[in-house]
């Protein structure tokens, strides 16, 4: 039986044995076209060709819904093998799955009409959700359900977007998008929380780790789940001391998680320091938006942008990097270009955050530079990877 199921696994295309393989190779792609194209538009040179929503509607949209939703699924349905035991999704349901993100991004640009984008967009993350939701069912791994419930949610924030698309309802397109940003920081608090201590102390080899601190992680994803409500609410889209006051102790845990984390070693390793420095913009972020509620006369924008540039993509090209490797049967030792791809997208941030306030276009420009080698950085040497079969004959 086991010689059966190892030839018709063997049997399927590589590029389609586990999540991982189409959805970080889609979602680099997706990070390669999205910046380029916005910064294209923003200097007229589109033309008239709008996708749905314009051009800012749909950076705002693709860069979280797009691209950093492909990399949620792509790791969260490999991962979901391992924390189950349960087969992963594989073969023609996982091309059905691909198909269906595509035609989303696609429907995106072709500006289709809502009532064939809106069912085109909404059925990714629920299928991702429902996939999920069933494989951990099957096994009551009640641990993982708030991943299932944060995946629910931000397919309720997509939804709030595709409603900002209608006539006289704009408003609503950023208060999804910011919605579901901080749906997604709980997701990198919850699961960063877990990964980046234990990769450290697998990393540097240490004998013990550092000691779970159970109230800390469950008083950061409320947090970070609270702040998502306030920004669908409304309460966070303003000024507003109280809100302020949540962000600063965002900040305060994710700056206490780092300390407790640290450990000098990890600077002679690119993958732990890339986590540990996108860790650090997560913080940063939260810090930054406390300071605009406070009064601090900055662009919130910055705050944004140090955490969809610096903690998001930051903390996603660190982990496509290292899962990429260990499920495809390589040691964990990035390829030649990666160390200077994760110093890249770290400039990328600083440029976009920092460098703006000195030299607005140049600082621009620069960030979206540093971004596109980046992940054409990890496109060119892990596409290869991610396209051929395991090196060591596992059907993975």
């Amino acid at each position: 039986m086991q010689v059966i199921e190892r030839r018709t696994a063997l049997a399927i295309p590589p590029l389609l044995r586990l999540a991982f393989r189409p959805f970080f190779l889609a979602g680099a792609g997706l990070a390669l076209l999205v910046v380029p194209l916005w910064l294209l538009a923003l200097s007229g040179a589109m033309g008239g060709w709008q996708p749905a929503g314009g051009w800012l509607a749909w950076h705002r949209h693709e860069l979280l819904f797009g691209f950093g939703l492909a990399i949620v699924a792509g790791f969260l349905l490999t991962a979901v093998q391992t924390w189950t035991g349960q087969p992963g999704l594989s073969g023609k349901p996982l091309a059905a799955l691909a198909l269906l993100w595509l035609l989303a991004r696609l429907a995106w640009l072709a500006n289709l009409p809502w009532s064939l984008l809106a069912p085109l967009e909404l059925a990714f993350p629920l299928a991702v959700a429902v996939l999920m939701g069933t494989t951990l069912w099957k096994v009551r791994q009640k641990r993982n359900y708030p991943i299932v419930l944060l995946l629910l949610l931000l397919a309720g924030a997509d939804g709030l977007a595709l409603y900002g698309l209608l006539p006289g309802h704009e408003s609503w397109q950023r208060q999804a998008v910011l919605t579901g940003l901080w749906l997604v920081a709980a997701m990198m608090g919850l699961i960063g929380g877990r990964v980046i201590p234990f990769f450290i102390q697998r990393g540097l080899g240490r004998v013990e780790g550092v000691a779970p601190w159970p109230r800390l992680d469950r008083l950061l994803l409320a947090g970070s789940a609270l702040m998502a409500l306030l920004y669908a609410l409304g309460p966070a889209l303003v000024v507003n001391i109280w809100v302020g006051l949540l962000f600063g102790a965002l900040a305060v845990g994710h700056l206490l998680r780092l300390l407790r984390w640290h450990d000098r070693g990890l600077w002679r390793v690119p993958l732990l320091w890339s986590l540990y420095l996108a860790y650090g913009w997560l913080a940063l972020a939260c810090l930054g938006m406390a300071l605009w509620h406070f009064g601090v006369p900055l662009n919130p924008s910055l705050a944004v942008h140090g955490l969809t540039i610096g903690a998001m993509a930051g903390l996603i090209l660190a982990m496509i990097a290292r899962v990429s490797l260990g499920h495809t049967g390589r040691a964990l030792e990035p390829p030649a270009g990666m160390t200077p791809a994760f110093v890249l997208l770290n400039l990328a941030c600083f440029s976009r955050v920092v460098l703006v306030l000195f030299l607005p276009l140049a600082g621009l420009w620069l960030a979206a530079l540093c971004w596109v080698l980046a992940f054409g950085l990890y496109a060119w040497r892990y596409g290869p990877m991610l396209l051929r079969a395991r090196v060591d004959g596992h059907p993975g």
